[in-house]
C-alpha cells in the first residue's frame, strides 16, 4: 500500500514539474472541454463524423492551451472571452438571486433604465426609487 501512495506522490511531483512554466486550465478551457462534450454525445445520434471530428479538434485546442507556455496570449484569450461572456454571466448571476430571494423579496425593473430593483415582500403598495436614474416607480409587494 505504501507503494502505491508513493507512487501517486512521485506521479504528482512529476505533473506539477512539468506545468510549471505553463498556462493551465481556465474558463475558455473548461468552455472548450464541455463543448467538445457536448459534440461527442451529439455526435453519437447524428453525423458522428463531423461531431467526433469537431470534439477532438475542441479537445486539441484545450490541451494546445493548457500546455502553452505563452502565458500572456494565453491571458489574452481568456480575458477576451470573459469580456464577451459577461453579459450572460450577469444574466445568470441575477436568477440565481432571483431564485434565492423568491420567498422574501420582489423583483422589478425600472421603466426607464431597465435596472433590476430588488424590494422586500409583504411591505404593501411602496414608492421605488432607482438608484441608477433616479425614477419613482409606485408598485404593490
Amino acid at each position: 500500500m505504501d507503494r502505491i501512495k508513493n507512487w501517486f506522490r512521485s506521479l504528482g511531483s512529476k505533473m506539477q514539474s512539468f506545468m510549471y512554466g505553463r498556462y493551465g486550465y481556465d474558463e475558455l478551457s473548461q468552455f472548450l472541454s464541455k463543448t467538445a462534450l457536448l459534440c461527442v454525445i451529439v455526435g453519437l445520434f447524428a453525423y458522428p463524423g463531423f461531431f467526433c471530428g469537431l470534439a477532438m479538434a475542441l479537445y486539441l485546442v484545450t490541451m494546445f492551451r493548457m500546455y502553452s507556455k505563452n502565458i500572456m496570449k494565453r491571458k489574452q484569450e481568456r480575458d477576451a472571452y470573459l469580456r464577451r461572456t459577461q453579459p450572460l454571466r450577469d444574466w445568470q448571476a441575477l436568477q440565481k438571486r432571483k431564485f434565492n430571494d423568491r420567498k422574501t423579496h420582489k423583483f422589478y425593473r425600472c421603466s426607464q433604465c431597465k435596472t433590476s430593483l430588488r424590494v422586500p415582500k409583504g411591505k404593501g403598495k411602496i414608492k421605488i426609487h432607482c438608484p441608477k436614474c433616479g425614477a419613482e416607480i409606485v408598485k404593490k409587494t
